[in-house]
């Protein structure tokens, strides 16, 4: 039944459009006024709006702006009733976003006449809608599992296939090979001979991969010179390095490029599900060890995966002894990188870095420890810190002036996992007074499909709370569009990878294009990571980015330095 919402000062007419439109079978509403009638157009979301012209205190125009103007309402149709039938003031109205007008007195006819043109446009206007974004979606999936050069898929497919193999295993004794293939002295090539010769080697040696193994089997490209493959069940290890043996072979050949003959050779490292690991983000990890082990020995051969790999080197233990006394000893520091508005061109947030400074060694680089606190577990006690630390100074911040700031924290996969999240984190805000509406945890697309119907769960605790959840990374990992919509999301972070001269690569412009075209669709806010250069941000806000970070703007800054930064107001400037 569809809602319909009478918006007339005069009480007869009122009525009687209200008789009239209950007779037909249609939800009526009515509101007696302007500011009544916005207030329950925010309650109701109705479906069509019939609205009188001339009324005490908030008039039709008045009504119609503020609902052109909000998100929400911008789409409700909206008909005028009015006495008038100046056409200046018809064409003030549909200039102003009205859908029709009626003269007053109209007829029955008239009334659902029009009514039933408004519901036949808005119809047509949905199915456009929905045709247009399953055609965003589903471009944008080719562009962001397919690789463009090669066309074979990407990284971010590797999860789906193996499950597929996974549920085609139908004996316990079969393990699932996964190869990591990288192409020596490419650097070299592609230095020598250009680019284009380069692109041109990838693709032949793409064509040579897909050759050698089974339809079945996945060939992937993931790096500039590097492959991922994930084979169908053995039974024996054996043939996996039969496999390797014959890539090796077929990739051991000569390569026309640019009228030289040139020779690669390869080095493969191999894991294998179960045995080594059970997720893909592991067992590639653990392919690319075996890789480089054997790359380091003698190159153009194949290796398998052994624990005795993992061993750590003596700097990495003597850096795991020192991160164990790091809190304790007040060694953390909370740095802020500016979040900047692309409309406003001001500061309205801070994403919360940590950083550890080391009395001895100066500031050791996250991606050297971060990595050790995941693997000891240290991560979710370093992680509560930043999350207190940063609720704290943001709540001092909005006490210093700054009621509108709001602070990103990152969560780890272990945090993420920790019972009684939520709780944890309604704590640490009643105990900094900070609102839950200024905080946003920000997640990785790897973390929540860890377990989806648990995710999903959790996120759906911590937005009920009124806390802000971001998808980071975002086309990094092997979140599915199907999925996307399921997770409570209020924010989408574009990675980095996708910014990097997206003015002058034809690839990274169209998916990330695509990304904010569909982060938009499902009315998520869209930030940029990693703005370096003016092109990139010109190209972001032509394209309807809505929120940029990056050093163009700001490094990471301590509090001090990102108060002062605040103070003096600093905005952004996009060059047209």
């Amino acid at each position: 039944m569809k809602k319909i919402l009478v918006i007339e000062d005069e009480e007869f007419i009122r009525y009687n459009l209200m008789e009239l439109l209950d007779a037909e079978d249609f939800d009526a509403r009515a509101a007696e006024n302007g500011v009544i009638g916005l207030q329950l157009v925010r309650e109701e979301i109705p479906d069509l709006i019939l609205c009188d012209v001339m009324m005490p205190e908030l008039d039709g125009y008045a009504v119609l702006s503020a609902l052109r103007s909000d998100p929400l309402t911008a789409t409700i149709p909206f008909i005028f009733i009015t006495a008038r039938a100046d056409k200046n003031d018809l064409r003030k109205g549909m200039q102003m976003g009205a859908d029709d007008y009626l003269t007053k007195p109209f007829t029955r006819a008239e009334l659902l006449g029009a009514i039933a043109t408004r519901f036949k446009k808005q119809q047509a206007m949905e199915e456009r809608y929905n045709s247009t974004l399953k055609q965003a979606n589903s471009r944008l999936n080719r562009l962001i599992h397919y690789d463009s050069l090669t066309g074979l898929p990407n990284r971010l497919i590797l999860r789906e296939r193996l499950n597929q193999f996974l549920s085609k295993t139908t004996e316990s004794s079969q393990i699932v090979p996964i190869f990591f293939l990288d192409l020596n002295r490419f650097s070299s090539i592609n230095d020598t001979l250009g680019p284009s010769c380069g692109d041109s080697l990838l693709k032949e040696v793409a064509r040579l991969l897909s050759g050698v193994v089974s339809p079945e089997d996945t060939v992937a490209r993931l790096n500039a010179d590097q492959f991922a493959l994930i084979l169908s069940p053995i039974h024996h290890q054996r043939e996996a390095a039969h496999i390797a043996e014959a890539l090796l072979d077929a990739l051991s050949q000569s390569f026309l490029l640019n009228g030289q003959q040139v020779f690669i050779t390869s080095s493969i490292g191999i894991a294998f599900y179960p045995k080594d690991a059970r997720d893909i983000d592991t067992l590639i990890q653990l392919a690319e060890t075996a890789m480089s082990h054997g790359k380091n020995r003698r190159g153009n051969s194949y290796q398998y995966y052994t624990s005795q790999m993992q061993v750590g080197s003596k700097d990495d233990r003597a850096l795991e002894s020192a991160l164990y006394k790091s809190l304790s000893r007040n060694e953390f520091e909370v740095y802020y990188q500016p979040l900047v508005n692309l409309q406003t061109r001001q500061i309205v947030g801070a994403e919360a870095l940590v950083r550890w400074k080391h009395p001895e060694l100066g500031m050791i680089s996250p991606g050297s420890f971060i990595p050790l606190a995941e693997a000891n577990g240290l991560i979710i006690p370093i992680g509560e810190w930043v999350l207190k630390t940063a609720a704290k100074q943001t709540k001092l911040w909005h006490r210093s002036g700054f009621p509108w700031l709001r602070v990103s924290i990152n969560l780890s996969c272990r945090q993420f996992s920790q019972p009684g999240l939520s709780e944890k984190i309604v704590e640490v805000l009643a105990a900094t007074g900070l609102e839950p509406q200024a905080i946003e945890l920000e997640l990785t697309e790897s973390i929540l499909m860890q377990d989806v119907p648990s995710a999903i769960a959790t996120l759906g605790q911590l937005q009920a709370k009124g806390i802000k959840i971001a998808i980071d990374d975002f086309g990094t990992g092997y979140c599915s569009l199907s999925y996307l919509k399921q997770f409570p999301f209020t924010t989408l972070k574009i990675d980095r990878c996708f910014v990097r001269n997206i003015a002058n690569d034809a690839t990274n412009s169209a998916i990330t294009t695509a990304i904010i075209q569909m982060a938009h669709d499902l009315n998520l806010e869209v930030i940029a990571e990693g703005v370096e250069t003016e092109d990139e941000l010109a190209f972001l806000y032509q394209h309807g980015c809505d929120i940029m970070q990056g050093f163009l703007f700001s490094r990471p800054l301590p509090a001090i330095e990102f108060e002062q930064l605040l103070r003096t107001e600093k905005c952004l400037t996009i060059k047209n």
